[in-house]
């Protein structure tokens, strides 16, 4: 008998106190800026307060992870977009994706949606804080630093122009296709964005022996993951005791005591330079 654990989405109430009280204070402060705008959704009024991306992302997990994934890249099983470079499209505006989301596409599986204009606009600033091409930032770590730092923390799972680990995403290219606050907050806490074909599992086989790692490949029959020794493995359904699909990434939590936000800014900053084909 097969048992499956799928992870629980985020009650739309829950979160820790502080992000409850981020929430409650946008709420607060969309209620006096938003009467004013009511005909005219051009200029998002969070936008220059961070918070605003913060509760948005707990809003997205909540709500819009299932369809659009936990890292908002789309899910092509069921013709969900790609999220996470929506201003780089012609003609994409704050006010655009507002409606987007309020209205939904109509012909598509994208419903409307009956979000406060305060939370929309909290969504809003979530996505566009993963929009790569709306955020041109600069990097100011130091780079060599960052190499030495990438070989100590990332090397073993990631890889950068071919050289690294396979059991995480490769990292060449991604300051150029992920915004800073977005790489930042995937660092902090990975499993807020866990890119797909990187989920993790843990299989039970007929034996009692246990694998820990990231799907491959899954079918109704068939499961292939790569374990935490980076080796291949493939299971008959049939023959597992039991599949639990994880909601903790694989990849630890970095926080500030553990990775200094000098020493993150050190790494990316050699990420970028990675990216950037004029720095090789």
């Amino acid at each position: 008998m097969i048992t499956r654990d799928f992870p629980r989405a985020p009650r739309k109430s829950g979160g820790t106190r502080p992000l409850q009280a981020t929430i409650l204070w946008l709420a607060v402060l969309g209620a006096l800026l938003l009467p004013g705008m009511a005909s005219a959704q051009t200029v998002n009024p969070l936008e220059a307060d961070p918070r605003a991306a913060a509760a948005g992302g707990s809003l997205y997990r909540a709500q819009c992870a299932t369809c659009h994934g936990a890292d908002a890249a789309g899910i092509q099983d069921i013709q969900a977009p790609d999220l996470t470079s929506l201003w780089s499209r012609p003609g994409r505006t704050d006010a655009s994706v507002f409606q987007t989301i309020r209205n939904g596409i109509p012909g598509s599986i994208m419903p409307p949606h009956s979000f406060t204009d305060t939370e929309t606009w909290m969504l809003v600033s979530y996505l566009k804080s993963l929009d790569a091409g709306s955020n041109r930032e600069q990097y100011a770590g130091d780079a060599e630093r960052g190499a030495e730092l990438y070989d100590s923390y990332c090397r073993r799972c990631h890889r950068v122009n071919s050289s690294g680990g396979s059991l995480g995403p490769a990292l060449d290219r991604i300051t150029a296709s992920r915004s800073k606050t977005a790489l930042q907050q995937a660092i902090r806490d990975p499993g807020t964005s866990m890119a797909r074909g990187y989920r993790p599992v843990r299989v039970v086989t007929g034996d009692r022996r246990q694998y820990r790692g990231t799907i491959k490949s899954e079918d109704a029959f068939s499961l292939q993951i790569m374990d935490e020794s980076e080796n291949l493995r493939g299971f008959r359904k049939s023959d597992l005791i039991s599949i639990q699909y994880e909601d903790r990434s694989l990849m630890p939590r970095f926080t500030p005591s553990a990775l200094s936000d000098g020493n993150l800014e050190n790494i990316l900053t050699f990420l970028a330079g990675a990216a950037d084909p004029a720095s090789h």
